[in-house]
């Protein structure tokens, strides 16, 4: 059996802070079942707004929210509407007073919970999995991260037998303490059952001491060295187009019926590679080792074929 730790709470004291700040007392328990309301609550009230974690801090007689989100715009609504309508609501909701901040995420890609949800949502948008997660890791790379790791298990594409799949770039040292690693499972609700996405992204190294507060350590900037620089190629080929890089850049261009020094087709004269008019690389054409007609290619025209000056 994998007996694997969650690895934001094993780094809790080390590299990361608490999302809830107070102290218990005789009274624990409910508090805790509170924070949990709190969190629910939010996540369903402002499922489109990017939230990405809700710290709380407590005194005698007040709770202070922090909303972290992508999107402030969606959440504090039209002259602040919206948070206010939240606030009066969970007043109701905890019998206490309430104050919400709101804290932007200034790089989304680089949010583990974020980046997860996102690719839930793709899944339930029925886009194909494989170019979910890779899309996703493309980006998350390239806004600077050091490693991600994203994982998806259930009955992906429909499949009748479940199953979990996988893929990496970069580091993601699980057991380095001082490795800032973000990490965060979402779940798509699609028509053939549940489909869980894990994602840990990998943001660089901490050294020295870190301040804790919750608002401070958890949404820090990428402290870890740049990534790849734009415009390279994450996956398969050698840069270029999706499909295998130059190869597939390559096989695209120049038109396909070679003119003078045209495509790899149909050799003219100087056609293109593996297919040889005049001076291609396969013997043919004229001089070639079949008899052909004057410029045709290689296998066309010539041999028991009577070859004419045209392409055959």
């Amino acid at each position: 059996m994998g007996q694997k730790a969650h690895p934001i709470g094993n780094r809790l004291g080390i590299i990361r802070g608490w999302d809830s700040n107070w102290f218990g007392g005789n009274h624990y328990a409910d508090k805790l079942v509170e924070d949990e309301k709190i969190r629910k609550y939010i996540s369903a009230r402002i499922s489109k707004g990017g939230v990405s974690k809700v710290v709380i801090e407590r005194t005698l007689k007040r709770i202070t929210i922090t909303i972290h989100t992508a999107r402030p715009g969606i959440v504090i609504g039209k002259g602040g509407q919206e948070v206010d309508k939240i606030k009066e609501e969970l007043k109701k909701l905890t019998k206490k007073d309430v104050q919400i901040n709101i804290f932007e995420i200034k790089r989304p890609e680089l949010d583990a919970q974020l980046v997860a949800e996102g690719i839930a949502k793709q899944l339930e948008a029925r886009i194909s999995f494989r170019r979910a997660m890779k899309t996703t890791i493309a980006s998350t790379m390239r806004m600077g991260a050091e490693g991600i790791k994203v994982m998806t298990s259930g009955r992906l594409g429909g499949a009748e037998m479940a199953r979990t799949e996988q893929y990496k770039e970069g580091r993601i040292p699980l057991h380095t303490f001082r490795a800032d690693i973000d990490y965060a499972l979402a779940e798509a609700l699609t028509t053939y059952g549940k489909i869980g996405v894990k994602v840990w992204i990998c943001k660089g190294e901490v050294y020295g001491k870190r301040d804790l507060s919750p608002n401070i350590g958890g949404s820090s900037s990428a402290s870890g060295k740049g990534g790849r620089p734009e415009g390279t190629a994450s996956f398969g080929g050698r840069g270029g187009n999706e499909r295998g890089g130059e190869r597939g850049g390559e096989r695209r261009s120049g038109d396909r019926r070679g003119g003078p020094g045209g495509g790899d087709r149909r050799g003219g004269p100087g056609g293109g590679p593996n297919r040889g008019g005049q001076g291609g690389s396969r013997p043919g054409g004229q001089g070639g080792s079949r008899p052909g007609g004057q410029g045709g290619g290689p296998n066309r025209g010539g041999g028991n074929r009577p070859g004419g000056p045209g392409r055959r």
